[in-house]
This record gives C-alpha cells, sequence and structure tokens, in this order.
C-alpha cells in the first residue's frame, strides 16, 4: 500500500493549519473524505439533483444513482441483494426506526439484551422500545480486562424469551472486536433476533453479513470515508415481514417501505465513491468484482492498521502515567481496531485533548455515547477517557509526534 499515494487523495491531509500539518486522530468519530467522494457528490448536485420517479434525464439519473448505491453498500455488506439495503438519515436514526416496528409485537414477559459495550444509539433504541412494550431488558457484561463482551454472562442471560439482542460489532471506545458469528449462533438457538452496531468495526474490517448470518447490521458511510448517511442490511424475511411506520401512500415494497421521505441523494453519490475508493486500494484490474477487490483492500488495510496498534502499544509501555483500557497484547491485535482509550494520572481527559489540539493533533475526549462501558469502568463521572482513533491514512511519523507531544504534557 503506497501510503503517500493515498493520503494525497485526501485534502484535510494536505492542508496547513497554521504552518503545521494537522494529524487527525479522530478517526472513530468520522473519518477524512477522499477527493473522489466530495466531486462525485458535488456532480451530482450540480446537474442531476432530481427526486424519483419524473419522466426527464435528472430523475432517471436518481433512480440509476440509487440503484447503485444499493449494489455498492451490498457489495460492501456481502448482502445477498440489493434490495436488503436500507439507507436513512444515520444509524442512530435508522435504529430507533427499526426498534418501533420489530418490538410491535412484543409482550410483558419477553426480554431482550443489550450491552456494555455499546454505543447507546443501540441500547437506548431498545431499552425505550422495551419500556413501551413492559418487556425485561438484561445488560451484558464486558471483560473489565481487555473490553471484551463476556461471552459467559451473555450465555447465561439467553433464554426462550429472549426476543432480541443488539450488540456491537467493536468498541468505538476501546476498539475491542466481539466474536458476532458466535454470538448470532448462541441467540438463534433461543430464537432470538440479532441486531449488529457494525458503524465502527466497518471503516477497519470486511463485513460479510451472510457469514455471520446475523438478522440486522447497521453502519454509517461517514466512518468509513464517506459522507453522513446511515444504512441497515436486513434478512429479506424480515423486511418483508415486520411492519415500518410509514406514511400510506408510500409502497409497501422492500427497501422503500423503510425508507421515510425524500433520500440524501448527494450522499448516495458520496456512498459509491467511497466504497470504490476502498476498493481501489487493492490495485485489482477491473476483471476483478467490487467485492473482490475490496477483500484485497481490507486485507492491506488490515496490516498497516495492526502495525500502527503494534507500534502505539509498544511505545506506550513506557509512560506508566497513561492506562490504557481495551487489549494490549501484541499477539491480539486481529482482534482489536487502531482505537486507543485512555487515562492520564493527574489530567482530566478533557485536559490532554484541548493540550493536543493546540499542536493541531485532532482527538475525542469524554464516553462517545458508550455510557455502560464507561460507567463499568468507572470513568463516566470523571470525563470518560482519551480516544486516539488511526485509520489507514495514518502514519507511524505521527504516532511519534503524538508521543512526543505526551512527553511535553507529562
Amino acid at each position: 500500500m503506497n501510503l503517500t499515494k493515498l493520503r494525497r487523495q485526501f485534502p484535510a491531509l494536505m492542508q496547513q493549519v497554521a504552518g503545521k500539518s494537522p494529524i487527525f486522530l479522530d478517526g472513530p468519530g468520522g473519518s477524512q473524505v477522499p477527493q473522489s467522494v466530495l466531486s462525485a457528490m458535488s456532480a451530482y448536485l450540480g446537474y442531476y439533483n432530481s427526486n424519483l420517479g419524473g419522466a426527464f434525464f435528472s430523475s432517471d439519473k436518481t433512480v440509476e444513482l440509487m440503484a447503485n448505491a444499493r449494489q455498492a453498500a451490498a457489495d460492501l455488506l456481502n448482502a445477498p441483494s440489493s434490495d436488503q439495503i436500507v439507507f436513512g438519515a444515520n444509524m442512530t436514526s435508522l435504529t430507533f426506526s427499526f426498534s418501533r416496528a420489530i418490538s410491535r409485537d412484543w409482550q410483558a414477559g419477553d426480554e431482550i439484551i443489550v450491552t456494555n459495550a455499546d454505543h447507546f444509539s443501540n441500547v437506548s433504541s431498545w431499552q425505550q422500545a422495551a419500556e413501551d412494550k413492559g418487556a425485561k431488558v438484561n445488560t451484558v457484561l464486558i471483560n473489565e480486562a481487555d473490553c471484551s463482551l463476556d461471552l459467559a454472562h451473555f450465555e447465561s442471560l439467553l433464554n426462550a424469551k429472549t426476543k432480541l439482542v443488539a450488540v456491537t460489532y467493536a468498541s468505538n471506545t476501546t476498539g475491542s472486536i466481539n466474536d458476532i458469528k458466535r454470538i448470532v449462533e448462541l441467540a438463534h438457538s433461543v430464537g432470538a433476533l440479532v441486531y449488529v452496531d457494525a458503524v465502527h468495526y466497518a471503516p477497519h474490517e470486511l463485513v460479510d453479513v451472510q457469514d455471520l448470518d446475523c438478522d440486522f447490521l447497521a453502519c454509517s458511510a461517514y466512518k468509513f470515508f464517506g459522507p453522513h448517511l446511515g444504512m441497515v442490511y436486513g434478512k429479506r424475511e424480515h423486511l418483508e415481514g415486520f411492519r415500518p411506520y410509514k406514511v400510506e401512500p408510500a409502497k409497501d415494497v422492500i427497501p422503500g417501505r423503510w425508507e421515510t421521505g425524500t433520500q440524501s441523494f448527494e450522499a448516495l453519490a458520496g456512498l459509491i465513491a467511497a466504497v470504490d475508493y476502498i476498493a481501489d486500494i487493492s490495485e485489482l484490474d477491473e476483471s476483478y468484482s467490487r467485492r473482490d477487490k475490496l477483500t484485497a483492500a481490507f486485507a492491506k488495510t488490515k496490516q498497516h492498521e495492526m502495525a500502527l496498534s503494534e507500534y502505539f502499544l509498544t511505545r506506550l509501555v513506557n509512560y506508566p502515567k497513561i492506562k490504557l483500557f481495551g487489549i494490549d497484547d501484541l499477539d491480539r491485535l486481529a482482534e482489536r481496531t487502531p482505537t486507543f482509550a485512555l487515562t492520564f494520572a493527574g489530567l482530566e481527559p478533557r485536559q490532554v485533548s484541548e493540550f493536543l489540539g493546540k499542536q493541531h493533533v485532532c482527538v475525542w475526549d469524554g464516553n462517545f455515547y458508550a455510557q455502560g462501558l464507561c460507567k463499568q469502568l468507572g470513568v463516566l463521572d470523571t470525563g470518560g477517557v482519551v480516544r486516539i482513533g488511526c485509520m489507514h491514512y495514518n502514519t507511524i511519523e505521527e504516532m511519534d509526534t503524538l508521543f512526543n507531544l505526551f512527553d511535553e504534557l507529562i
């Protein structure tokens, strides 16, 4: 992977701020965007801005665009069909919408399972749906040593009353990756559905919904080099079987029956470009399918991200005043993303992020809506953590700059 050539595709990475090249270690909050995505969005808005169903050229172009966007998303997630992809404003809005429909027939005495590993978009939505129906909510704890999900605890909560399991593929705070395939197998053994939040996972690993056998999987394009756009994959029988809340004149066929209002067509144009940007990292020619290219591309980016993680963790051991939450075993790098949750002795997380921000090193602090995780780790009421989040466009040199600033700060 030619990192120099890759980085040149991102205007944000090439800019100067107060005479310095900014360092973006804020990827988990939203990645930077390549020029190809910006150009695709601008071209659509500039020449073809229209709604669906008109008897003229720009509307025809929009219909074609939407079909292409569904196929791009299907290729990214390995969905069996493009009509199993639902688009919306963001993952949170879509999840609330799906939670309303899925919970329609829940009754008092039914149970659902959420986890302490999750962003609360995949917790609050289900908690509130359960409250409306009088269903019981069970919460899976994490293993505090590595911030992975406690599968033994999860299995103990499963029973014949369990209707749904909502679980994250990877923690947006600590980077720990969960064994979703095993979770799905266990949930299905008692007849429960599984709704997977892959928002943090999707920029770092290739998703395969058919291999996972999950019922639903949600992610967001702005986390994988695209615009602000949410998407949900659903099994056909669920998309056709559950009754969404929709306006009466809207067609009752999938996937449109789940898509309320006019979609952001410019964002869909950006989505296609973002998926193709990732595929192009493979450097495979046009004889290969987009899915084949994505497979090869993610293999390259994973190798680079594991190298970043190894370098970061190796250097971090020399800083006893910095505490890491998450996997620190170099033999387990494949089980985490290059996302690191830190606390600094004697410093509040905001103090650290502000210090780094003044040097144009962009990081986040707080709980990142992973409220259950931060509460279990005992950091919720002390400002949360500092989150260092790398993407495949980050470099070892940027890591060196970060640690040099740690030296100054500490």
